[in-house]
């Protein structure tokens, strides 16, 4: 029997390489501390050595660095939106780079930020030319649409 739990909503945005969830732990203050243990045990179990956090502050930093992950903090907000989606790219880009790397990018929930970001990372990476092509696939990969919020963080087409 497995010792961890899937954190919720978690999806593969590139196979065995970059994944999202919600942010580990649910949001009961009784159940959030047990929850984030399990959730941080299957991490530790399928591999995952970096965790971006797209949080405001250092939510969950600590239990994160207990378990041996290492954790960037990239809080994207609307007052320093640009670059804060530059500083998010830059983090992904660098651990990426390292081919044992295996990074999960949270927030509260997987939201319009986060597919905005996801997407915006693939087409800025190369992986999909088209950022209307690359929206449609985050889309699909979390399960939701995106909304102007999300789509305003995708690269323009030229």
């Amino acid at each position: 029997m497995p010792t961890g739990s899937e954190p919720r909503d978690f999806a593969w945005v590139i196979q065995d390489r970059l994944a999202t969830s919600s942010r580990v732990g649910g949001q009961g203050i009784q159940h959030r501390r047990v929850r984030r243990e399990q959730e941080i045990s299957w991490l530790v179990e399928a591999g995952f050595n970096t965790v971006v956090s797209l949080l405001p502050g250092n939510q969950n930093v600590r239990s994160y660095e207990r378990a041996g992950i290492e954790v960037h903090l990239a809080p994207v907000d609307n007052d320093h939106e640009e670059e804060a989606v530059a500083h998010a790219f830059e983090i992904l880009e660098k651990a990426l780079a390292d081919p044992d790397c295996k990074v999960l990018v949270h927030r509260d929930f997987v939201d319009d930020t986060v597919g905005g970001i996801l997407a915006g990372f693939v087409v800025f990476t190369g992986l999909v030319d088209d950022p209307r092509v690359a929206a449609m696939v985050i889309q699909e990969i979390i399960g939701r649409p995106l909304g102007p919020g999300g789509r305003a963080l995708i690269p323009s087409p030229a």
